[in-house]
């Protein structure tokens, strides 16, 4: 029970912590409006223009934090509050996504491998989500073992895709900070409510790779005879 509370439970409250936390930012901050009241999608068009990006469509997409940036398609898409909000929090979340456009203009290369790693992603999660239930109530059984393996294999491919998500986010987040300074979209006063959202979006990052990490380790140590569900 102990090991599956470290491994586990801890990162699950880590997980629900780091929702609340990132929610309670966004809120706070979605309701305060910057000083040059331009929209998200404004602040998002004028980070990639000054990047050289003039071919990424803007897109507003249903949902509350449903934002994000379609490397496939090249299309980036704000949430509604997003792109039409002039909030601190919205220019931070419009910029964040805009930096991942830059960052697939200069090919950087973390984010050049987790899109590699995208088809496998889709494979390995269903497999692991379905299977881990199964192996480990089967685990004194041949198949037990056999589900076990298959679920380490697809939680590993997701805990190293997690892993490389995390410079990713961290990267595009430096450059959303720096790009809305720079290009005065937001005053070095206004700063803390878009450092306060980003960074607490950070860590919701941070979490599924803790998560991920944990569910491994735990069926590793299954697969190893190195614990049980009643340890």
């Amino acid at each position: 029970m102990l090991i599956w509370f470290i491994l586990i439970g801890i990162p699950i409250l880590f997980g629900l912590w780091a929702q609340f936390r990132v929610m309670s930012a966004y809120q706070k901050n979605v309701a305060i409006p910057s000083r040059g009241g331009i929209t998200g999608r404004e602040a998002a068009a004028a980070v990639m223009e000054s990047a050289g990006i003039n071919d990424v469509e803007i897109v507003e997409v249903e949902g509350m934090l449903s934002d994000h940036y379609d490397p496939s398609n090249r299309r980036l898409a704000l949430s509604p509050d997003n792109y039409h909000g002039t909030s601190l929090a919205a220019l931070g979340v419009a910029a964040h996504e805009a930096g991942h456009a830059i960052q697939h203009k200069v090919g950087y290369s973390m984010m050049t491998f987790r899109q590699t790693m995208v088809p496998a992603v889709q494979v390995a999660a269903p497999i692991a989500y379905i299977l881990c239930g199964f192996a480990i109530y089967l685990i004194g059984s041949a198949l037990g073992g056999m589900l076990l393996k298959i679920a380490v294999a697809a939680l590993l491919v997701m805990t190293v895709f997690q892993f490389v998500t995390l410079p990713v986010e961290f990267d595009a987040t430096r450059r959303a900070k720096a790009q809305l300074v720079n290009l005065g979209i937001v005053q070095d006063d206004e700063m803390a409510g878009v450092h306060e959202t980003l960074d607490a979006a950070a860590l919701t990052y941070v979490a599924a790779f803790v998560s991920s990490l944990g569910q491994l380790l735990h069926l590793l140590l299954l697969l190893g005879g190195g614990g049980r569900r009643d340890d």
